[in-house]
């Protein structure tokens, strides 16, 4: 993990992780999903030349007001209000205002299945549904947005880490 987005990460999870209304360790919205999403949207930072740090708090952020597991239209908005509310308190620092506004886009439009976009909202967006395999749903080329995503091995360990058969590279990949 980038040394720069290892504050990041443990800052979101100290301010999401009180307030998440579902299972925090479980579940299909809960940290093994935002952790999985972090991991590809490390790749995803790096092949798209997109800051990490946007990547990071979108990972942790995107899914941390959720009302229910189910249908919940309005969860990327309240994420991004979130956000706004976490800036406005000091907690969000490490990103440039442009950047800011694109992590908050990302989050308010990342259930809406667009694909274009600029560089760092396609990032946000495929790091989340790379993790379809959580629900049974083996993420689409045609529904991604970047080359790197698209790549049939990357779905292919996508799909294998979100069906917990591939912890091994989970663990070795991230330390």
């Amino acid at each position: 993990m980038s040394e720069r987005c290892k504050p990041i990460v443990h800052k979101a999870l100290a301010v999401v992780r009180p307030q998440f209304r579902l299972h925090f360790a479980g579940g299909i919205h809960g940290l093994p999903h935002w952790s999985r999403v972090w991991f590809h949207g490390r790749a995803l930072a790096e092949a798209a030349d997109v800051d990490p740090a946007v990547l990071a708090w979108f990972a942790f952020l995107h899914d941390s007001q959720r009302h229910n597991d189910g249908h919940d239209p309005l969860h990327g908005r309240r994420a991004a209000d979130f956000a706004v509310r976490l800036r406005k308190d000091g907690v969000i620092t490490e990103l440039e205002p442009s950047a800011f506004e694109r992590l908050c886009e990302a989050m308010r439009l990342h259930s809406d299945g667009h694909t274009e976009a600029d560089a760092a909202l396609q990032a946000c967006w495929d790091a989340d549904r790379l993790d379809l395999g959580r629900v049974g749903i083996r993420p689409h080329p045609t529904r991604l947005c970047t080359p790197h995503a698209k790549r049939g091995d990357v779905i292919g360990m996508a799909v294998r880490m979100s069906e917990g058969r591939a912890r091994s590279v989970l663990t070795h990949r991230s330390a």
